[in-house]
């Protein structure tokens, strides 16, 4: 039964914890080697080995192994297994990629059922995806049908849950049932998926769904993280928390999903746009005694200088940050300065791009958290295609003759055949299958004959997975630039510039203020039906934006309105005021009493009595006859229309008539 413990409404987290509440990391450095702390033959992460802390972090382990806070054995963590949550990590699985591809086409269910296989091996509480679990927002249905199977024969179990959600489900949730899905009577999970989405499987349409809300109504995931900041404006967004409890272990997990780097920098920078809010439980543990943890899906200033979120950005009570998107792997938790918290960034699952930094092995995090502290272990994932990566610099090669074209063929070949032998003994002494790999060799030429890259390939047809597009032909700078100066090029209509260009910038720059669709409507639009292939993204942008203009359009017909009402009700007021005042004053004129004008003549004494009384007669001063007259009925002096007398004296007021030309008759006054 779930946990029930009293709570109150959330409350908005308005001033950062001190620093003495930061949890002190226990950071494990894992590598390849049998005394790691990972099992390469079990999948299983494993205990009893020596573990040291994280590079950089020497002194401070020794500072904590000194004074007994801390001790970096297992030991610690089995005294209270009950309390240790134990967290499986990764992120871009990116499902679907290359789906189509006869050799690529199974490279991302393959490393994503092994992801869920070790979640079963090391017995997680959760498995926790930071985004991108699908390489598109509307996948097919056979990407679609090989999700929900690996899903289902992992996460459908009779193992029990042994942490408990306490939250308030409904806000952090977006599922209609408000509950997590090992809740419901109706099936039964042994393994807990919680994701949040990414730049490729972002909700769309006016709905605003996506793949990862159909996978949380059969009841396979549990999405979090889900916003909608409407169509006006930068948008504000409200932060809820996921709450879990193990034993004596409280988290609190902060979702966001992917929103355009753009806005969410402009919103992280204006004042109340984000919102973070922090549940409050009336029990005895205190909530600076929570692990918060936040899962974000944003480009990151390290790896994206130009248009990225950068650390200095993030809420400071935070302990923990897991990064996606990026998918360089650097999995082991680097410390902000003056931040107070740890970024980890566990990297993609497999390789979408052939970049250097894709090259770097993949990994998975398994991530363990008692109280206040935590330790991470890097696993290794085997499934992955191996993925070679080198740059060759023409010039700097002695056996290289740059107008052979001979010699560069054979250095070249040279380099593949390496990269080749190499992914070979990789994979032997791995003790995994055997995959043909992704091989790139970025080349560096000046002025040197131009290479046939398709050509070139046709020699690794069966050696590589990627014969078509092994190298990649770069001029150096230096004589790019000279090329530029000959040729006169502005630096403004670099193609590498205008690629980076969007909407915003675009407007900007032309002093363009448009008035019709906002401009992150616009742009988010455009991206959604480029990149999204969503072909009712423009009708979708407008139809909201005439909703909420006719929207506002009525609040301000109802408001003019109510005010003309208010107002005519108030002249109506007054008008009835002053009719009544009048009615009275001219009827107490009338029912006074006629009173006698003294005189020393008698005649005239009576003549001004009868004066007098004529005066009175007639309320507001003047004679009786006037008063007479206001008496009288209006209705007398309205006009009647003068009739004719009969049809002749009609006929003699009419002018004469004479004939036209073409018989038309024309009316002609006579003179008189």
């Amino acid at each position: 039964m779930p946990l029930s413990l009293p709570r109150s409404l959330p409350r908005q987290f308005h001033l950062p914890l001190p620093v003495s509440c930061y949890p002190r990391a226990i950071l494990m450095e894992q590598d390849q080697s049998a005394d790691s702390g990972f099992d390469f033959a079990t999948g299983i992460v494993t205990s009893g080995s020596a573990v040291a802390p994280h590079s950089g972090e020497q002194a401070e382990a020794s500072a904590y192994q000194a004074d007994d806070r801390m001790a970096f054995n297992e030991t610690y963590w089995e005294e209270k297994g009950g309390n240790s949550l134990r967290v499986l990590v990764a992120t871009d699985c990116h499902l679907g990629y290359l789906e189509k591809d006869e050799v690529r086409g199974f490279d991302s269910f393959d490393t994503f059922e092994e992801i869920c296989s070790l979640a079963v091996k090391n017995k997680v509480d959760f498995l926790l995806l930071c985004g991108n679990l699908f390489h598109e927002n509307k996948p097919s249905n056979s990407t679609l049908v090989k999700a929900i199977e690996i899903l289902r024969r992992y996460c459908m179990n009779d193992c029990p849950v042994q942490f408990q959600v306490i939250s308030d489900q409904a806000a952090s949730l977006q599922n209609r049932f408000c509950q997590v899905n090992y809740e419901d009577p109706n099936y039964k999970i042994g393994l807990p998926v919680f994701t949040i989405h990414g730049d490729q499987d972002y909700p769309t349409g006016t709905d605003n769904l996506s793949v990862n809300d159909i996978l949380t109504a059969g009841n396979f995931l549990n999405y979090f993280g889900k916003t909608d900041l409407g169509c006006t404006g930068v948008g504000k967004v409200t932060v809820y928390p996921v709450v879990i409890r193990k034993g004596e272990t409280y988290i609190a997990m902060y979702g966001l999903g992917n929103i355009k780097d753009g806005r969410l920098k402009r919103m992280l920078h204006e004042p109340g746009a984000v919102n973070w809010m922090q549940p409050e439980f009336q029990d005895e543990t205190p909530s600076s005694d929570w692990f918060n943890i936040l899962v974000l899906h944003q480009k990151r200033t390290r790896g994206s200088p130009g248009d990225a979120i950068s650390e200095l950005l993030l809420p400071r009570f935070v302990d923990m940050v897991i990064w996606g998107h990026e998918h360089e792997c650097l999995i082991d938790p680097q410390e902000v300065p003056g931040m107070g918290f740890h970024i980890t960034q566990p990297g993609s699952s497999i390789a979408t791009s052939l970049i250097n930094t894709e090259a770097n092995p993949k990994h998975a995090l398994f991530l363990e958290i008692k109280g206040r502290e935590y330790r991470t272990t890097k696993i290794p994932l085997q499934s992955v295609r191996p993925f070679e990566y080198a740059e060759v610099v023409l010039e700097d090669q002695v056996d290289v003759d740059p107008g052979d074209e001979a010699s560069i063929h054979e250095h070249l070949h040279k380099v593949v055949s390496n990269l080749i032998d190499k992914s070979r003994e990789e994979a032997s002494s791995s003790g995994s299958k055997p995959k043909l790999p992704l091989v790139r060799i970025k080349v560096h030429h000046t002025g040197l004959s131009t290479i046939n890259s398709k050509q070139f390939g046709q020699h690794y047809v069966g050696k590589v997975v990627n014969p078509q597009d092994i190298l990649l032909l770069t001029r150096s700078r230096q004589r790019h630039q000279t090329m530029q100066e000959s040729c006169n090029i502005s630096e403004d209509l670099c193609p590498n510039e205008l690629n980076q260009q969007t909407v915003e910038a675009l407007i900007a720059d032309s002093n363009i203020k448009p008035q019709v669709l906002p401009i992150d409507d616009f742009n988010s639009a455009l991206h959604e039906f480029v990149e999204g292939d969503d072909k009712r993204a423009f009708h979708a942008c407008v139809q909201q934006n005439i909703e909420e203009a006719i929207l506002q359009e009525k609040k301000s017909l109802t408001r003019e309105r109510t005010s003309s009402e208010n107002l005519q009700t108030d002249a109506l007021g007054v008008f009835e005021k002053q009719k009544r005042s009048t009615t009275t004053e001219e009827q107490r004129a009338l029912d006074s009493d006629d009173e006698p004008i003294e005189s020393s003549d008698p005649e005239e004494s009576g003549g001004s009595q009868q004066a007098g009384k004529k005066r009175r007669a007639a309320p507001g001063g003047g004679s009786a006859a006037a008063g007479a007259r206001r008496k009288t009925d209006l209705a007398a002096f309205q006009r009647v229309p003068v009739k004719e007398d009969d049809a002749a004296t009609a006929r003699k007021r009419r002018p004469p008539v004479a004939a036209g030309r073409y018989g038309a008759v024309i009316r002609r006054r006579m003179p008189k």
